[in-house]
Protein backbone atom coordinates (compact mmCIF):
# COMPACT_ATOMS: atom_id res chain seq x y z
CA UNK A 1 0.00 0.00 0.00
CA UNK A 2 1.60 3.34 -1.00
CA UNK A 3 2.08 6.12 1.50
CA UNK A 4 -0.21 9.00 0.64
CA UNK A 5 0.86 12.61 0.47
CA UNK A 6 -0.60 13.92 3.73
CA UNK A 7 -1.77 17.50 4.19
CA UNK A 8 1.39 19.60 4.34
CA UNK A 9 2.16 23.03 5.76
CA UNK A 10 1.93 24.38 2.20
CA UNK A 11 -1.52 22.77 1.78
CA UNK A 12 -2.63 24.32 5.07
CA UNK A 13 -1.47 27.76 3.96
CA UNK A 14 -3.15 27.41 0.54
CA UNK A 15 -6.42 26.27 2.10
CA UNK A 16 -6.66 29.30 4.37
CA UNK A 17 -5.47 31.72 1.69
CA UNK A 18 -7.57 30.44 -1.23
CA UNK A 19 -10.42 28.63 0.52
CA UNK A 20 -9.51 25.28 -1.05
CA UNK A 21 -6.63 22.96 -1.84
CA UNK A 22 -6.31 20.12 -4.36
CA UNK A 23 -4.80 16.74 -3.52
CA UNK A 24 -4.20 14.90 -6.76
CA UNK A 25 -4.40 11.09 -6.90
CA UNK A 26 -5.74 10.89 -3.35
CA UNK A 27 -7.63 7.67 -4.10
CA UNK A 28 -6.00 4.76 -5.88
CA UNK A 29 -7.50 3.55 -9.15
CA UNK A 30 -8.57 0.34 -7.35
CA UNK A 31 -10.34 2.38 -4.65
CA UNK A 32 -12.15 4.49 -7.24
CA UNK A 33 -13.35 1.34 -9.01
CA UNK A 34 -14.62 -0.10 -5.71
CA UNK A 35 -16.60 3.11 -5.14
CA UNK A 36 -18.04 2.93 -8.66
CA UNK A 37 -18.99 -0.70 -8.15
CA UNK A 38 -20.75 0.21 -4.90
CA UNK A 39 -22.85 2.79 -6.75
CA UNK A 40 -23.75 0.19 -9.37
CA UNK A 41 -24.62 -2.64 -6.98
CA UNK A 42 -25.67 -1.27 -3.58
CA UNK A 43 -29.48 -1.10 -3.53
CA UNK A 44 -29.49 1.32 -0.60
CA UNK A 45 -27.97 4.02 -2.80
CA UNK A 46 -30.57 3.68 -5.54
CA UNK A 47 -33.32 3.59 -2.91
CA UNK A 48 -32.28 6.93 -1.41
CA UNK A 49 -31.52 8.98 -4.52
CA UNK A 50 -33.27 12.35 -4.70
CA UNK A 51 -33.54 14.52 -7.80
CA UNK A 52 -32.85 18.17 -6.96
CA UNK A 53 -34.07 20.67 -9.53
CA UNK A 54 -32.13 23.72 -10.65
CA UNK A 55 -33.30 27.14 -11.82
CA UNK A 56 -33.19 26.10 -15.48
CA UNK A 57 -35.45 23.06 -15.21
CA UNK A 58 -32.72 20.43 -14.97
CA UNK A 59 -32.04 18.13 -12.04
CA UNK A 60 -29.12 16.36 -10.38
CA UNK A 61 -29.34 13.06 -8.50
CA UNK A 62 -28.23 13.13 -4.87
CA UNK A 63 -27.77 10.35 -2.30
CA UNK A 64 -26.95 11.49 1.25
CA UNK A 65 -26.20 9.77 4.57
CA UNK A 66 -25.24 11.09 8.02
CA UNK A 67 -23.14 8.33 9.57
CA UNK A 68 -20.37 6.38 7.82
CA UNK A 69 -21.11 2.68 7.47
CA UNK A 70 -18.74 -0.24 7.12
CA UNK A 71 -18.70 -0.07 3.33
CA UNK A 72 -16.18 1.53 0.96
CA UNK A 73 -17.70 5.00 1.26
CA UNK A 74 -17.60 4.76 5.06
CA UNK A 75 -13.95 3.73 4.94
CA UNK A 76 -13.10 6.65 2.65
CA UNK A 77 -14.80 9.12 4.99
CA UNK A 78 -13.02 7.69 8.04
CA UNK A 79 -9.57 7.02 6.58
CA UNK A 80 -6.59 8.97 7.83
CA UNK A 81 -5.81 10.76 4.58
CA UNK A 82 -9.36 12.22 4.35
CA UNK A 83 -10.62 12.62 7.94
CA UNK A 84 -7.11 13.24 9.26
CA UNK A 85 -6.59 15.78 6.49
CA UNK A 86 -9.74 17.60 7.58
CA UNK A 87 -8.43 17.72 11.16
CA UNK A 88 -5.08 19.08 10.00
CA UNK A 89 -6.77 21.88 8.05
CA UNK A 90 -9.33 22.82 10.71
CA UNK A 91 -6.82 22.53 13.54
CA UNK A 92 -8.51 19.98 15.79
CA UNK A 93 -10.80 17.00 16.14
CA UNK A 94 -13.60 16.70 13.58
CA UNK A 95 -16.62 14.47 13.24
CA UNK A 96 -18.48 13.22 10.20
CA UNK A 97 -21.26 15.71 9.46
CA UNK A 98 -22.56 13.82 6.43
CA UNK A 99 -21.49 12.42 3.06
CA UNK A 100 -23.22 12.57 -0.28
CA UNK A 101 -22.97 11.43 -3.86
CA UNK A 102 -23.81 13.98 -6.51
CA UNK A 103 -24.52 12.14 -9.73
CA UNK A 104 -24.91 14.01 -13.01
CA UNK A 105 -26.42 11.96 -15.79
CA UNK A 106 -24.87 12.22 -19.27
CA UNK A 107 -26.59 14.72 -21.52
CA UNK A 108 -28.85 16.30 -18.94
CA UNK A 109 -27.57 16.22 -15.37
CA UNK A 110 -28.56 19.57 -13.84
CA UNK A 111 -26.50 22.39 -12.38
CA UNK A 112 -25.74 23.23 -8.77
CA UNK A 113 -26.49 26.87 -8.05
CA UNK A 114 -23.91 29.17 -6.48
CA UNK A 115 -23.80 28.63 -2.72
CA UNK A 116 -21.67 28.30 0.39
CA UNK A 117 -22.15 25.14 2.43
CA UNK A 118 -22.23 27.27 5.58
CA UNK A 119 -24.95 29.32 3.92
CA UNK A 120 -27.37 26.62 5.03
CA UNK A 121 -25.36 24.75 7.70
CA UNK A 122 -25.63 28.01 9.66
CA UNK A 123 -29.37 27.37 9.84
CA UNK A 124 -28.66 23.95 11.37
CA UNK A 125 -27.35 25.49 14.58
CA UNK A 126 -23.60 25.55 13.82
CA UNK A 127 -22.29 28.77 15.39
CA UNK A 128 -18.98 28.87 13.55
CA UNK A 129 -17.93 28.04 9.96
CA UNK A 130 -15.40 25.55 11.37
CA UNK A 131 -16.44 23.07 8.72
CA UNK A 132 -15.16 21.79 5.40
CA UNK A 133 -15.93 19.35 2.63
CA UNK A 134 -13.76 16.94 0.66
CA UNK A 135 -14.95 16.42 -2.93
CA UNK A 136 -13.49 13.28 -4.51
CA UNK A 137 -13.88 12.66 -8.24
CA UNK A 138 -15.11 9.17 -9.14
CA UNK A 139 -15.25 10.04 -12.85
CA UNK A 140 -13.31 12.61 -14.86
CA UNK A 141 -14.67 16.03 -13.91
CA UNK A 142 -14.37 18.47 -16.81
CA UNK A 143 -15.89 21.76 -17.90
CA UNK A 144 -17.96 19.83 -20.42
CA UNK A 145 -19.60 17.51 -17.88
CA UNK A 146 -20.16 20.10 -15.16
CA UNK A 147 -17.12 20.13 -12.88
CA UNK A 148 -17.20 22.20 -9.72
CA UNK A 149 -16.32 25.88 -9.91
CA UNK A 150 -15.04 27.88 -6.94
CA UNK A 151 -14.40 31.56 -6.37
CA UNK A 152 -10.87 31.76 -5.05
CA UNK A 153 -10.62 33.49 -1.67
CA UNK A 154 -14.40 33.87 -1.31
CA UNK A 155 -14.35 32.23 2.14
CA UNK A 156 -12.98 35.56 3.39
CA UNK A 157 -16.29 37.25 2.52
CA UNK A 158 -18.00 35.55 5.44
CA UNK A 159 -21.43 34.00 5.20
CA UNK A 160 -23.60 35.40 2.41
CA UNK A 161 -27.40 35.40 2.63
CA UNK A 162 -29.04 32.37 1.01
CA UNK A 163 -32.54 31.56 -0.18
CA UNK A 164 -34.42 28.96 -2.19
CA UNK A 165 -33.48 28.61 -5.86
CA UNK A 166 -35.80 26.03 -7.44
CA UNK A 167 -35.15 22.86 -5.40
CA UNK A 168 -31.83 24.08 -4.00
CA UNK A 169 -30.44 26.63 -1.55
CA UNK A 170 -28.56 29.39 -3.37
CA UNK A 171 -26.49 32.44 -2.46
CA UNK A 172 -27.57 36.04 -3.06
CA UNK A 173 -26.54 36.46 -6.71
CA UNK A 174 -25.90 40.19 -6.36
CA UNK A 175 -23.11 39.34 -3.92
CA UNK A 176 -21.87 36.45 -6.06
CA UNK A 177 -21.62 38.67 -9.13
CA UNK A 178 -19.63 41.27 -7.21
CA UNK A 179 -17.36 38.56 -5.82
CA UNK A 180 -16.66 37.31 -9.36
CA UNK A 181 -15.60 40.82 -10.38
CA UNK A 182 -13.09 40.99 -7.52
CA UNK A 183 -11.90 37.38 -7.27
CA UNK A 184 -10.76 34.58 -9.58
CA UNK A 185 -13.15 31.93 -10.89
CA UNK A 186 -11.51 28.47 -10.87
CA UNK A 187 -12.79 25.43 -12.76
CA UNK A 188 -12.03 22.37 -10.62
CA UNK A 189 -11.20 19.84 -13.31
CA UNK A 190 -10.20 16.55 -11.70
CA UNK A 191 -9.16 13.07 -12.69
CA UNK A 192 -10.75 10.09 -10.90
CA UNK A 193 -9.23 9.88 -7.43
CA UNK A 194 -8.38 13.58 -7.15
CA UNK A 195 -9.67 15.34 -4.02
CA UNK A 196 -10.60 18.94 -3.33
CA UNK A 197 -10.69 20.14 0.29
CA UNK A 198 -12.75 23.35 0.50
CA UNK A 199 -13.87 25.69 3.29
CA UNK A 200 -17.55 25.87 4.23
CA UNK A 201 -17.68 29.57 3.23
CA UNK A 202 -16.08 29.05 -0.20
CA UNK A 203 -18.56 29.95 -2.94
CA UNK A 204 -18.98 27.11 -5.41
CA UNK A 205 -21.32 25.84 -8.12
CA UNK A 206 -21.32 23.51 -11.10
CA UNK A 207 -22.83 23.72 -14.56
CA UNK A 208 -25.17 21.19 -16.17
CA UNK A 209 -23.72 18.06 -17.70
CA UNK A 210 -24.42 18.33 -21.42
CA UNK A 211 -21.68 15.86 -22.37
CA UNK A 212 -22.09 12.15 -23.19
CA UNK A 213 -20.18 11.14 -20.01
CA UNK A 214 -21.43 10.85 -16.42
CA UNK A 215 -19.98 12.91 -13.56
CA UNK A 216 -20.17 11.26 -10.13
CA UNK A 217 -18.63 13.03 -7.15
CA UNK A 218 -18.31 11.86 -3.53
CA UNK A 219 -18.39 14.67 -0.98
CA UNK A 220 -17.45 13.98 2.67
CA UNK A 221 -18.35 16.82 5.05
CA UNK A 222 -16.84 17.44 8.48
CA UNK A 223 -17.61 19.67 11.45
CA UNK A 224 -15.12 20.57 14.13
CA UNK A 225 -15.89 18.83 17.43
CA UNK A 226 -15.90 22.18 19.27
CA UNK A 227 -18.61 23.43 16.87
CA UNK A 228 -21.32 21.05 18.08
CA UNK A 229 -24.71 22.39 16.90
CA UNK A 230 -26.77 24.09 19.59
CA UNK A 231 -30.05 22.63 18.31
CA UNK A 232 -31.25 19.39 16.78
CA UNK A 233 -31.58 19.18 13.01
CA UNK A 234 -31.32 16.62 10.23
CA UNK A 235 -27.52 16.22 10.51
CA UNK A 236 -25.90 14.72 13.62
CA UNK A 237 -24.63 16.30 16.79
CA UNK A 238 -20.99 15.62 17.67
CA UNK A 239 -20.38 11.90 17.25
CA UNK A 240 -16.80 10.68 17.91
CA UNK A 241 -15.17 9.56 14.69
CA UNK A 242 -12.84 6.57 14.82
CA UNK A 243 -10.33 7.15 12.06
CA UNK A 244 -9.12 4.18 10.03
CA UNK A 245 -5.76 3.47 8.42
CA UNK A 246 -5.66 4.23 4.72
CA UNK A 247 -5.49 0.50 3.96
CA UNK A 248 -9.06 0.13 5.27
CA UNK A 249 -10.55 1.40 2.01
CA UNK A 250 -9.30 -1.57 -0.02
CA UNK A 251 -10.08 -3.92 2.87
CA UNK A 252 -13.70 -2.72 2.88
CA UNK A 253 -13.88 -3.48 -0.82
CA UNK A 254 -12.58 -7.02 -0.28
CA UNK A 255 -15.23 -7.60 2.40
CA UNK A 256 -17.95 -6.28 0.09
CA UNK A 257 -16.80 -8.61 -2.70
CA UNK A 258 -16.79 -11.58 -0.32
CA UNK A 259 -20.32 -10.74 0.83
CA UNK A 260 -21.48 -10.47 -2.78
CA UNK A 261 -19.99 -13.88 -3.60
CA UNK A 262 -21.61 -15.38 -0.51
CA UNK A 263 -25.02 -13.97 -1.45
CA UNK A 264 -24.59 -15.14 -5.05
CA UNK A 265 -23.74 -18.62 -3.78
CA UNK A 266 -26.82 -18.66 -1.58
CA UNK A 267 -28.98 -17.61 -4.53
CA UNK A 268 -27.54 -20.38 -6.68
CA UNK A 269 -28.13 -22.92 -3.90
CA UNK A 270 -31.72 -21.76 -3.60
CA UNK A 271 -32.19 -22.07 -7.35
CA UNK A 272 -30.76 -25.59 -7.20
CA UNK A 273 -33.21 -26.61 -4.47
CA UNK A 274 -36.13 -25.20 -6.43
CA UNK A 275 -35.02 -27.01 -9.58
CA UNK A 276 -34.73 -30.29 -7.65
Amino acid sequence: MPRFDAITDADHAAFWEDGYVFKRGYLLAEEVELARETIRTDPSIAAHVLALSDAEGGSTDLALWNHPSEDVFGAIARCERVAGGAERLLGGEVYHYHSKLTMKRPGGGGRWEWHQDYGYWYQNGCLYPDMLSVAIALDPATRENGCMQVIKGSHKLGRIEHGRVAGQTGADMERVEQAMKALELVYCEMAPGDALFFHSNTLHCSAANLSPTRRNLLICCYNKATNNPYKAHHHPFYTPLTKLPDEAVLAAGVKATERAWMLEGQDQTSEGHRAA
